[in-house]
């Protein structure tokens, strides 16, 4: 009741200025009229007068916004004051939705993880404002600048009527799609490992070896091999070695589309995890154990193999070079292993204004500001002289600062910045944290470049489809899925013998698999065509 009386409560009452209803189908609110006097297109502060608005966001409970250090700054730069609509992460969505229900609106959206769906009919509707009036208006330099250079991006958030409505994160330095995998570099040592499996046969041997030479050295038969909580963590990765770039919807390196539980590739996943689950190399806990429960036996050093964002997130101790990255392996598939690479922004849209914002040109300069290197560095890393410092501003290098009072460096920049365990408007810029990188980073790094870099591919781009074929395809992976990933388990755990194979892909083309494929070829290719 509480949650719903908050989301109905949030209201914009704070703001001056009256409504301007729904934007006009052939523009945005930063092109509707004559420039508003009050808002500097360059420079600071952004307005002369000051000015209040309200944003909704998610918050992961670090500290109050209105406290965070970067936020004050903001406000002592702009000259505009935030007022915060925030719930906590995990019941977000559930206020974003209530919400847009109420009809009454956040001046502005904020990491608010909205989905294509969701900005076309929000937009349609005029709740969303349009946004390339005012970027192309001059009110986004920043933002303006990254589009031009990179046409795709602008062609990725441009829905079928021509509008954008929602502001992506972009990191055109990202790689991973999802977290990798990673070796115990303790058993490669005990085991004599010097060159990491290429292949899927060389892998099966590996982890053949990890179960019956006590690879942790503790003289009990406790080793397991392979792990995974639900094969969601290592589903991505894996399927990659059988020329698959994405777990449901890619585009091959011909532009043709592919319904991934459907191809062939699929069928040989299938095949090598059923092979490992009946060896007792793939882990029997999978399908019933928690991520704590896989962490727990990373920690105890019994799992050779495993899924997280770092080793030592599973393996525990501190950032080291220890435990190598997987060296993605080449199967029966041809022209494998490939991986299906970060497209470099985020999947869905992170800012949004909505119709009641008093001033539209001002809150996108506001957003804009985090599209350049200034405030960029200034969300990502906090204030100047708190946990870094320049120590040569005119290469654009730093260094850190101790953390005050001591703790953990990342806990204490969630007190700090919004920007933390949650995906904000904004660009990753590699100078943001030149002079900052440990040797971890920089492992990391040699690491992606090594393995992934040159078989990397984005597997689709962030294609918008039409209200149609939108609620099509919604209606069609409601049945799918659930299909789709109960036969996973049957098959890998061999209460279906994969001699049933040919029944199941048939079940999937009655249920609409060559649909989706026609629906999502039909939106490439008109994104393909877009200028």
């Amino acid at each position: 009741m509480s949650l719903l009386a908050g989301a109905l409560a949030g209201c914009s009452g704070t703001n001056s200025g009256a409504d301007p209803g729904p934007a006009s189908p052939g523009g945005s609110a930063g092109n509707a009229g004559a420039a508003d006097s009050n808002v500097a297109k360059e420079g600071m502060p952004i307005v002369k007068d000051p000015l209040t608005l309200t944003l909704m966001a998610p918050d992961v409970g670090h500290a109050k916004w209105e406290d965070m250090a970067v936020l004050k700054e903001m406000e002592k730069l702009t000259n505009i004051k935030l007022t915060f609509q925030n719930a906590p992460q995990d019941s977000f969505e559930t206020k974003k939705n209530l919400v847009f229900a109420s009809g009454s609106y956040p001046d502005i959206f904020y990491a608010a993880d909205l989905k294509p769906a969701e900005q076309v009919t929000y937009g349609s509707q005029g709740v969303l404002l349009p946004l390339e009036g005012l970027i192309d208006g001059g009110y986004a330099p920043n933002l303006k600048k990254i589009l031009d250079e990179n046409p795709q991006i602008r062609k990725n958030i441009t829905t079928p009527d021509g509008h954008i409505y929602a502001l992506p994160n972009v990191d055109l330095t990202a790689v991973w799609y999802r977290s990798p995998m990673w070796y115990n570099g303790g058993f490669l040592k005990k085991l004599g490992v010097t060159e990491l499996p290429k292949t899927t046969e060389e892998f099966h041997a590996y982890l053949k070896r990890v179960k019956a030479e006590d690879a942790n050295g503790n003289g009990k038969a406790d080793e397991i091999p392979l792990t995974s909580t639900k094969l969601d963590d290592l589903r991505m990765f894996f399927f990659g070695f059988w020329g698959m770039y994405d777990e449901v919807i890619y585009a091959d390196k011909d532009g043709k589309v592919h319904y991934s539980p459907q191809e062939e590739g699929y069928k040989g996943y299938l095949t090598f995890l059923n092979q490992l689950w009946s060896e007792e190399l793939l882990d029997h806990e999978t399908f019933s154990q928690t991520d704590e429960q896989k962490k727990a036996k990373g920690k105890n050093n019994q799992v050779a193999v495993f899924n997280d964002y770092f080793p030592y997130f599973t393996m525990g101790g501190e950032p080291s070079r220890e435990h190598p990255m997987m060296q993605p392996l080449q199967s029966e598939i041809a022209g494998t292993p490939v991986y299906g690479k970060h497209p470099g922004q985020s999947a869905n849209g992170v800012f949004a204004i909505s119709k009641t914002n008093p001033n539209p040109e001002a809150t996108m300069r506001w957003a804009d500001y985090q599209y350049g290197y200034e405030g960029s560095l200034l969300f990502s890393q906090g204030p100047e002289n708190v946990l870094w410092k320049y120590s040569d501003k005119a290469s654009l290098t730093k260094e850190p600062l101790d953390v005050p009072g001591g703790g953990s460096r990342d806990d204490y920049k969630g007190t700090l910045t919004p920007n933390y365990g949650i995906l904000p408007p904004g660009v990753n810029l590699p100078e943001n944290s030149k002079g900052l990188q440990s040797d971890f980073d920089a492992f990391i790094n040699e690491e992606n470049e090594k393995k992934l870099v040159p078989i990397g591919k984005i597997p689709f781009p962030n294609v918008f489809l039409t209200p149609e074929e939108q609620s099509e395809v919604t209606a069609m992976l409601s049945d799918m899925n659930p299909y789709v990933e109960q036969m996973e388990a049957k098959f890998i755990t061999g209460q279906e013998p994969l001699s049933g194979w040919d029944k199941y892909a048939a079940q999937l083309k009655k249920m609409g698999s060559n649909r989706i494929v026609e629906i999502y070829q039909a939106a490439y290719d008109r994104w393909n065509g877009s200028k």
